[in-house]
C-alpha cells in the first residue's frame, strides 16, 4: 500500500512538474516589430497589437529612379517597412538596373537570394564560397 502511495504522488508530482514546465503557446504567430524600441536583440521587440499595415507595403511595386552613377537602384521592403516580418528572417529587395547596369559583388550570409526578372535581360549568378566554381546564366522576364 505504502509503495502504491509513493508511485501515485511520484507520478502526479511528474505530470504537475511536466505541465507547469511546458511552454503554453509553442507556436509563435508574429511578432509585429516594435520599430521605436531602443533595444534589438535577434530583431525588435514584440509589440502588443498588430494591425493589418503590418503586413503589407506597396514598396516594392515603384520602380526605383536609377542612379547614373551605379546603374541600378536597390528598393527594400525589410522588417523596418514591413513590421511583421520581425523573427521572420524575410527581407525582399527590387532592384532596378539601367542598360549595362551593374550589381556589384556582394555576400549574404546564411541567406538565400532568388531573383525574378519583371522586364528585359540579366546575367546572374555566384560563385562558390571557396571560389573554386562560377554559376552563371543570362534570365529573362518572367
Amino acid at each position: 500500500m505504502a509503495a502504491a502511495l509513493v508511485t501515485l504522488f511520484v507520478l502526479t508530482f511528474a505530470v504537475a512538474l511536466s505541465t507547469t514546465a511546458a511552454d503554453p503557446d509553442l507556436l509563435q504567430d508574429l511578432c509585429v516589430a516594435d520599430l521605436n524600441s531602443t533595444m534589438k536583440v535577434n530583431g525588435y521587440p514584440c509589440r502588443k497589437r498588430a494591425i493589418v499595415d503590418d503586413f503589407f507595403s506597396d514598396s516594392l511595386a515603384k520602380p526605383g529612379a536609377i542612379n547614373g552613377c551605379r546603374g541600378y537602384q536597390t528598393t527594400l521592403a525589410c522588417v523596418q517597412k514591413i513590421p511583421g516580418l520581425n523573427t521572420l528572417g524575410v527581407s525582399l529587395t527590387r532592384i532596378d538596373f539601367a542598360p549595362g547596369g551593374l550589381n556589384p559583388p556582394h555576400t549574404h550570409s546564411r541567406a538565400t537570394e532568388m531573383v525574378h526578372v519583371l522586364n528585359g535581360a540579366l546575367t546572374v549568378g555566384f560563385i562558390t564560397a571557396n571560389g573554386s566554381n562560377l554559376f552563371s546564366r543570362p534570365i529573362e522576364t518572367g
